[in-house]
């Protein structure tokens, strides 16, 4: 899995950084199409404690406004729980996905 932001980072970096307050993020987006609508995650993104968590989202954002209302009757109500989620600064998933790594592999 590619998590944007990590980039260039070492193992120790990261732990530093985690240490200062970044977060694991993603963010929503709707797309409507007619009575069909979706309402998705983004890819999982890594915000360092002095970057904007809201930046990363704004793509998301404006993909949500022009096309998530258009759903009858969904896509009014997904497009708003989006944006909501994104203009807050995303879904903090930090704890989900440091768990997830100090899993033990149930192949091990």
């Amino acid at each position: 899995m590619s998590i944007q932001g990590l980039e260039g980072l070492t193992t120790e970096r990261i732990n530093y950084e985690l240490q200062r307050g970044a977060k694991f993020v993603i963010y929503e987006y709707c797309i409507s199409v007619l009575i069909l609508t979706f309402r998705r995650p983004s890819r999982l993104f890594f915000i360092k404690a002095d970057e904007s968590r809201l930046r990363p989202g704004l793509a998301y954002i404006l993909l949500s406004l022009a096309c998530g209302w258009w759903g009858f009757p969904w896509g009014p109500i997904y497009t708003i729980g989006a944006l909501y989620t994104n203009l807050t600064g995303g879904k903090d998933v930090t704890a989900d996905v440091l768990a997830s790594i100090n899993t033990p592999s149930a192949e091990a």
